[in-house]
């Protein structure tokens, strides 16, 4: 069975032209016309392809490797094999990225599953929904009373808009995507299978009438630039509003509470869990699966490591890490003690003793 190819294949390019796409510096200049007919890694590159090298960890595949060219900071050339070409760069990651971005701009936000370029027969629009021109809506999609979607957005199969939704322009919502009572900005990209603006987790809790449920009457509020991973869920507001800033990007199965703020540019990795209430400010990174508890405050330009507790606010610029999390420098000293109190102890102290029999419990 013939293997599909998912993305369209580039025209082949010389490296000269690469070399100036890039702004690198193709080192032996005679080599300019080699045709590079595609992007690979160093250990699955042929002799038509370009890869780059930018960490020392794979020295190896670089000395291996059959690319015919590849990206290389200036510290790391004399390393490149004598038949590999060689494009100096400073940044090579960032050189490779630009060139990929100009052969696979398909990949970069997806369109209509079923090369679809209007409005899907069996889409279900409200009559008094407004779409702006060139909006595509992927079959299965619906989209409910008063939304309004704006010009070269693209709505997923089976996704579902509610009432009053707005959508700016140039936005993506993935398939069997849900959202409420959310205003989106434009170029914003939701991938599929995200929840967003469902009620928040609200209630008063063991009342003489049970759990009593909160209204939940804010909205979320996406603005421009944003990306949202698979299966992401963003709890609208109770009073005030979920938002979620200018640039930032979110990755897949990342909850956000009710009331959350977060600021622009922020990048979340998977499995983060925001409870409600909590602010971040701009430029915050957070690894995957940190866990923030309720009301805090998270600091411009903070970071904190992956798999993290956090319980208190963290201040601007702070790097924090552990469980609960601390400041990371603190939080290595303490692991490094408690290391050091189990390799100094006494032999046997890493082995459990028997309790006292006056102390055993049954």
């Amino acid at each position: 069975m013939t293997q599909p190819a998912f993305f369209k294949r580039p025209p082949p390019s010389t490296l000269a032209e690469i070399a100036a796409s890039t702004g690198s510096l193709l080192v032996d200049a005679s080599r300019g016309d080699i045709r590079i007919i595609g992007l690979a890694s160093l250990d699955q590159a042929g002799p038509m392809h370009l890869a780059f090298f930018d960490n020392h960890k794979y020295a190896g595949q670089l000395a291996a490797t059959k690319a015919g060219a590849c990206l290389v900071s200036p510290r790391f050339e004399a390393d490149v094999p004598a038949h590999v070409a060689v494009l100096r760069s400073k940044a090579p990651f960032r050189a490779f990225v630009s060139i990929a971005r100009d052969f696979h701009g398909d990949a970069l936000r997806p369109q209509s599953w079923f090369d679809n370029t209007a409005v899907a027969a069996s889409a279900v629009i409200h009559s008094s929904a407004y779409l702006e021109d060139d909006v595509v809506i992927d079959p299965l999609a619906v989209i409910g009373p008063d939304v309004q979607i704006g010009r070269g957005s693209v709505i997923g199969s089976g996704a579902v808009i509610g009432p009053g939704v707005r959508i700016g322009r140039n936005c993506n919502v993935g398939a069997g995507t849900t959202i409420q009572a959310t205003l989106i900005g434009n170029n914003v990209l939701i991938h599929p299978g995200c929840h967003i603006g469902q009620d928040g987790y609200g209630f008063i809790f063991f009342g003489a009438e049970g759990h009593v449920k909160v209204p939940q009457t804010g909205r979320v509020l996406i603005q421009n630039d944003v990306e949202i991973g698979a299966g992401t869920t963003i709890d609208r507001g109770s009073l005030r509003d979920t938002v979620i800033g200018e640039g930032t990007k979110i990755d897949n199965q990342v909850q956000i509470g009710h009331n959350v703020t977060i600021g622009r540019r922020c990048l979340l990795a998977a499995q983060i869990g925001l409870a409600g209430s909590l602010t971040i400010g701009d430029n915050v990174a957070l690894g995957a699966k940190v866990g923030i508890n309720n009301h805090l405050h998270i600091g411009d330009g903070a970071q904190v490591t992956a798999m993290s507790g956090v319980k208190d606010d963290i201040p601007a610029n702070g790097r924090w890490g552990g469980y609960f999390a601390k400041p990371t420098r603190q939080w290595f000293r303490e692991l490094l003690a408690v290391e050091r109190l189990v390799r100094d102890g006494a032999p046997d102290a890493g082995s459990p003793k028997a309790a006292p029999k006056d102390r055993v419990i049954e």
